[in-house]
């Protein structure tokens, strides 16, 4: 088993496995703008591998691109399949190469997620987790019923609740958790019940309720875009899904619970770096915040403090915040409700303007 820790390793171990795949790709992409992928996958189908992308049916005002690489593979012989719309949204990322190595994602196939964003990726080759990543895929592209076999694959909403409500209940002594919202009042419930019994829990994110009972939380000064519990410093949950309702039972969301000592010690490693770049939060819930045109975008330009300015970045501010409504929030939770509209709507009018920059230094 081995980590993919961004952004430090960039795409260079996707791009590896696809040149070097001998018969197969499986892929479920979500968001997807890196033209070295793409032209990758392109050179595979080319060669002679088959390659089937199972492209989501939506995702927050990426529809038309999504459309567009679903032609661009078509036209390069590559088989494409659209995930069914009964549920909220399909949110996994994940790659099966020759049936043999899974490649399990938490960031999406962008320029912004590889370039600029924590988030991290599982390779493992354990034949038991590759058949049933391989059953799911199969499940989603015919539009069946997916009936799970592995307690260590996390779906949702298929046994998602189950398994980390589980995994939570079982910490003895620590939970270090990447969640950008925690808002399951079940799993809320949990960890309040951790905490009382010692566990010491700490949060890079935020939780719905102001709830000091839980642990420390705040917001790390890089954007992440991973979820992840490390628990006791010896297992980890990593993959796509959130501590939410919506995310626990009306999306599809994929993730791993893995038991590798290097790889966890890694990411507490990293834990650990991020977390001493917080951003504390915790008495934001007894500060209100007016909701004045002028704040609210204060506010916006604060969350996207780090991504390329420029009239792309104007624009898809204006457009978030629009429909906001004029009301007073605490400060925790305006910021909550900008980080959802803004974050996406800056992510996909921005990653044009990364991949622009990481090119032309790719050049220098």
């Amino acid at each position: 088993m081995k980590l993919i820790l961004q952004p430090d390793d960039g795409v260079g171990a996707l791009l590896e496995a696809i040149e070097n795949a001998k018969k197969s790709i499986e892929i479920a992409i979500f968001r997807f703008d890196r033209s070295d992928i793409k032209q990758a996958l392109e050179n595979a189908a080319g060669r002679g591998v088959w390659v089937h992308a199972l492209i989501a049916n939506t995702n927050r005002g990426g529809e038309d691109n999504l459309r567009k690489l679903e032609m661009d593979f078509l036209r390069a012989g590559i088989d494409v399949a659209r995930t069914a719309d009964d549920l909220l949204r399909y949110h996994y990322k994940f790659m099966i190469v020759d049936r043999e190595t899974l490649y399990l994602l938490t960031f999406n196939y962008t320029y912004l997620d590889t370039t600029k964003t924590r988030s991290f990726g599982i390779v493992t080759r354990n034949p038991e987790l590759v058949r049933e990543a391989r059953r799911l895929f199969d499940a989603d592209v015919r539009r069946q019923a997916y009936v799970p076999a592995n307690q260590n694959l996390i779906v949702s909403p298929v046994n998602a609740r189950h398994e980390l409500s589980r995994f939570i209940q079982a910490a003895e002594q620590q939970l270090l958790i990447y969640d950008p919202e925690i808002s399951d009042p079940a799993m809320i419930r949990i960890l309040r019940e951790r905490a009382k019994a010692g566990v010491d829990i700490r949060i890079i994110g935020q939780i719905s309720k102001h709830s000091p009972q839980v642990g420390s939380h705040g917001l790390m000064r890089m954007r992440f875009h991973t979820r992840t519990i490390l628990r006791d410093r010896l297992q980890a949950f990593v993959g796509s899904q959130s501590l939410r309702e919506a995310e626990l039972d009306q999306r599809r969301e994929l993730g791993i619970v893995l038991h590798n000592r290097n790889v966890v010690e890694t990411m507490v490693k990293a834990f650990e770096e991020d977390w001493a770049t917080l951003q504390s939060h915790e008495n934001d819930g007894q500060r209100q915040a007016s909701t004045s045109p002028r704040t609210i975008k204060r506010a916006a330009r604060a969350l996207v403090k780090d991504l390329p300015p420029g009239p792309l970045v104007e624009r898809a501010l204006e457009n978030a915040i629009r429909d906001i409504p004029k009301a007073h929030f605490a400060r925790h939770k305006l910021e909550r409700h900008l980080e959802e509209s803004i974050r996406q709507a800056v992510e996909d009018a921005v990653s044009q303007a990364v991949r622009e920059t990481v090119e032309a230094e790719a050049r220098a």
